[in-house]
């Protein structure tokens, strides 16, 4: 069901997709099955956020640290994401959907990181919603990375150190063209948040559930905004 009022949606709706592995093997199935139904809950979840009128969709589908899985398990998950980026952005860009990968893409195989730029491209325009997927991503590795940008930045003369102030350090983020997130998931029961957005949660409802990422869909989705819209927000003053 679709809130009577836009402010009653977060409009920057991040979520930590967790579960895939233990799905499958409490199905008796090899963790590649379970990345698979994820990706399916991603476009579930895509669907549902769009029609509920969420803005802004970042999905953490690929941290730094994944790096360090077995070698066939990261190159089954990227064979998923290039299965999705030459089949599915077609579906996205007729929804009005702008996709955007913030991450580490140095690592990345030059096949994918071109199917990337090709998407990246193809929905620029897109203004209905904003999908933004975390891949090869880090958030502490995001600071850092913005850290230099502004220290160059001094070095060159192009800024002065006092005026580097929080809007300036925003600017030099990944994240510098969307706002901070609204509303936090994770699935699967785990209660943390693992190197995601670490700046842009300062201010951000935390809602965790149980379900796996897998069976995550419209009915979690709207449970969850359903808890951030009874909680109090802030933002560390008192309410009046």
């Amino acid at each position: 069901m679709v809130p009577e009022r836009p402010d009653q949606v977060p409009r920057h709706l991040g979520i930590i997709m967790d579960g895939n592995g233990r799905w499958a093997k409490a199905r008796g199935l090899p963790r590649t099955a379970g990345h698979k139904r994820g990706a399916d809950a991603v476009k579930r979840v895509v669907k549902s956020a769009g029609n509920l009128g969420i803005s802004y969709l970042t999905l953490f589908g690929f941290s730094s640290e994944n790096w360090l899985r077995p070698e066939s398990e990261v190159k089954d998950l990227l064979g998923l994401l290039r299965f999705y980026l030459e089949n599915d952005i077609a579906e996205l860009h007729s929804n009005g959907i702008r996709l955007a990968i913030i991450g580490d893409r140095a690592r990345l195989p030059a096949e994918t990181v071109k199917l990337i730029e090709g998407a990246e491209a193809r929905t620029a325009a897109n203004t209905r919603m904003t999908l933004t997927i975390a891949l090869s991503y880090g958030s502490r590795q995001e600071i850092v990375a913005g850290a230099r940008k502004l220290a160059r930045d001094c070095a060159e003369g192009k800024l002065k150190p006092e005026d580097i102030d929080e809007a300036a350090f925003g600017r030099a983020l990944y994240t510098a063209d969307m706002p901070d997130p609204d509303l936090l998931i994770r699935t699967s029961g785990e209660q943390r948040i693992s190197n995601f957005l670490l700046w842009q949660l300062a201010y951000t409802e935390l809602v965790f559930t149980d379900t796996l990422w897998p069976d995550f869909g419209a009915e979690e989705l709207e449970a969850a905004i359903a808890t951030f819209r009874a909680r109090d927000r802030r933002y560390g003053a008192v309410t009046s």
